[in-house]
C-alpha cells in the first residue's frame, strides 16, 4: 500500500501527475475498486494490477501530462482485446494531481494508514533486523523494541524503533489487535514479554522464536506460575517454521511474514470485516 511519506516525496518530485483510480471493477480483476496509483512524466508510484492494463493506463496519463488535459475516464475489458485474460472489465478515471487533489489523497493514505495492524518485534538483534526488512513491506505498522539503544540503529524506514527499559510495558499500551513477537536477547525478558502478550486476548498473533527445549522449558515455568495453560495454544513457537528447520534469519524473516498476515487475514475474516472475504482464486486473476 501507499505510505504518506512516498506519497508526499512523490508529488514533491513530480509537480505535473495524474492519479489513475479503479472505481469500477465487474469480474475478476488483479485489484479491487478504490486502488489508485499516481503516474509521473518518468516514474509511477502505486500500481493497479500491473500487466497490458497498466502499462495501457500509464502510457494514457502520461500522454494527458504532454498535451495538458483533464483527464477522462477508460473502460478496459481485461480480455485478449489487451492481451490480459483475467476476464472482468474495469473502470479507470484518470485526473490531473492539483492542490485540492492532493489534499484528497494524502487524506486517504493517512487514514489507511491509521487502520494498519500494529506488529511489535521485541529484540534487534540478527533476526529482528531481518523481520524488520521484510515487514516494512508489508501493509502493517512496525516496531522494534530493545533495551539497548545502539541495536536499534540502521532499521529500515518507515520502522519504528523504540527503547524500552520494560518492554512488557510496550505490550500492555498497544493497540487492539496487535501482533507480538519475541525475540530479544534474554530468555526471561522472552517469558516476561510473552506472558504479558498472552494475557491479551485481542493479539492478532503472538510468537517467540526458539527451539523445541525452550519451548518446552517456556511451558514449564508458563503453568508453574500460574498463568492459564489454555493461553499456550495461542503461542506460536518458534516462528515462522513451517516444518522446514531454516535457521537463516532472512528465511525465518520471510516465513514468519508470510505465517502473521495469514493470521492476519483470517482474525479480520472471522471478525466479518467488510472489505475481507475468503476467496478461491488466486488474486482475483
Amino acid at each position: 500500500m501507499l505510505r504518506a511519506s512516498d506519497l508526499s516525496t512523490f508529488l514533491a518530485r513530480n509537480p505535473a501527475a495524474v492519479v489513475a483510480e479503479l472505481t469500477a471493477v465487474r469480474g475478476s480483476s488483479p485489484r479491487e475498486a478504490g486502488t489508485f496509483m499516481l503516474i509521473g512524466a518518468a516514474e509511477t508510484l502505486g500500481t493497479i494490477g500491473g500487466g497490458a492494463l497498466e502499462h495501457m493506463v500509464i502510457e494514457r496519463a502520461r500522454q494527458v501530462i504532454r498535451e495538458g488535459q483533464q483527464g477522462s475516464d477508460l473502460d478496459v475489458p481485461l480480455g485478449p482485446e489487451i492481451g490480459q485474460c483475467c476476464g472482468g472489465r474495469v473502470t479507470v478515471a484518470m485526473r490531473i494531481v492539483d492542490e485540492a487533489k492532493a489534499r484528497e489523497l494524502m487524506a486517504r493514505v493517512a487514514a489507511d494508514e491509521s487502520r494498519l495492524p500494529s506488529i511489535f518485534v521485541f529484540g534487534a538483534g540478527h533476526v529482528g533486523q531481518a523481520l524488520a526488512r521484510a515487514l516494512v513491506l508489508l501493509p502493517l505498522k512496525v516496531t522494534v523494541v530493545d533495551t539497548r539503544a545502539d541495536e536499534l540503529v540502521g532499521l529500515p524506514e518507515g520502522v519504528t524503533g523504540k527503547v524500552a527499559a520494560m518492554p512488557e510495558a510496550v505490550v500492555r499500551r498497544a493497540p487492539a489487535g496487535s501482533v507480538f513477537l519475541v525475540l530479544t536477547h534474554d530468555h526471561a525478558l522472552d517469558f516476561l514479554i510473552c506472558a504479558e502478550a498472552l494475557a491479551r486476548q485481542d493479539a492478532a498473533y503472538v510468537g517467540m522464536i526458539g527451539s523445541a527445549t525452550k519451548k518446552a522449558r517456556f511451558s514449564n515455568w508458563f503453568k508453574g506460575e500460574g498463568y492459564d495453560p489454555a493461553a499456550l495454544s495461542r503461542l506460536v513457537m518458534p516462528i515462522g517454521a513451517m516444518g522446514l528447520g531454516d535457521k537463516r534469519p532472512e528465511v525465518i524473516a520471510a516465513l514468519a511474514a508470510a505465517e502473521i498476515m495469514v493470521h492476519i487475514g483470517r482474525g479480520e475474516v472471522s471478525a466479518g470485516r467488510p472489505d475481507t472475504k475468503e476467496v478461491d482464486t488466486v488474486h482475483g486473476r
